[in-house]
């Protein structure tokens, strides 16, 4: 056996040290967000030029899945921030979350008031179809049941896609959301897990629609030069995604993660955001937004149930969903 010399093992120990000294954020995701193609990447690299300390993000899967793992977990976790739920999954991890602290003018199309959940990003949830193989795209969902499109959707049990269907068309339709669903059981090909699947279909030409964003057709143009896939404007409204931050009230790093939250509102990472997670940001960055958002629909109806309201119709609205569909 061969050992180290004293200078060596000098440097391993002034190495570890160092190592031990570095401040860790723990930040709990979705998996598409740290995808190398996603944000994270860029706005690990960012902050950590800012706090000195290492980001190190952890991605189970959706932001279901992230749910899960929180509940599961409680006060046990060693996740500081959490990054990606959105207003039908907060009021589940709402006792968990502490006050981020972060005061900023807000570019949302409602009103937004929780000092828990910092939004970061959103938009509308719509129907995306090609405009080569559609020509006149349905403009509500009885138009859509009356026509002979197929259409690829989200389970609202693994995908916020899928309850953010869920949760439009109950607000949308109200109590008739069970008729509608009835109606549009033929329409749906399949039913995927998540976002990525589906949208997969679509492109591959296996459906005529999927559900996706209004903020999807940007990708298409800025990333492929492709002006042929557009977002089906409903009257009916479209109901809003807003995804959010929070921090863990449990964690050990409580001024780091501030630290984080500020920086996630900063025009550094709001600038990331659109071109990288096709969302709008939640603060409009100071050099604006790239031409491929600028022709996109913008529903005159925004929807969207306050999250006490969500959680409450969620069973109700699946039950209804999943009767509709086993048909």
């Amino acid at each position: 056996m061969r050992y180290p010399t004293l200078a060596a093992g000098l440097l391993m120990a002034s190495a570890m040290a160092a190592q031990a000294q570095t401040p860790v954020l723990h930040v709990l995701t979705y998996d598409s967000f740290v995808a190398e193609w996603g944000p994270g990447p860029q706005i690990e690299a960012a902050f950590e030029a800012e706090c000195g300390c290492d980001l190190q993000f952890a991605a189970p899967g959706d932001a279901a899945a992230m749910l899960s793992r929180l509940m599961l977990e409680g006060a046990r976790t060693n996740v500081d921030v959490v990054v990606g739920l959105d207003t039908n999954l907060t009021a589940q991890a709402a006792p968990l979350m502490a006050p981020h602290g972060v005061e900023t003018a807000l570019d949302l199309p409602i009103t937004w008031e929780d000092p828990l959940f910092l939004p970061f990003d959103w938009s509308w949830f719509a129907f995306v179809y090609d405009t080569t193989r559609t020509p006149t795209p349905p403009a509500s969902f009885r138009e859509l049941i009356d026509s002979d499109l197929s259409v690829v959707i989200q389970d609202p049990r693994s995908s916020t896609p899928g309850l953010g269907l869920l949760m439009w068309v109950k607000a949308a339709y109200g109590d008739e959301a069970a008729a509608i669903w009835r109606g549009l059981a033929p329409r749906i090909l399949t039913v995927t897990p998540g976002w990525s699947e589906a949208y997969g279909l679509f492109l591959e030409g296996e459906a005529d629609m999927v559900l996706s964003y209004t903020t999807s057709p940007a990708y298409h143009v800025i990333a492929e030069g492709d002006a042929t896939k557009a977002a089906a404007r409903f009257d009916e409204g479209h109901y809003l995604q807003v995804e959010v931050a929070s921090i863990v009230g449990s964690t050990d790093q409580p001024d780091l993660a501030r630290q984080f939250m500020a920086f996630l509102a900063s025009d550094a990472a709001q600038a990331i955001l659109p071109e990288t997670n096709w969302m709008y940001p939640a603060v409009t960055p100071e050099g604006g937004l790239a031409e491929g958002f600028q022709g996109l629909i913008r529903p005159e109806t925004s929807l969207l149930f306050p999250a006490d309201e969500a959680l409450a119709l969620r069973d109700p609205a699946l039950a209804e969903w999943r009767e509709a569909l086993a048909q």
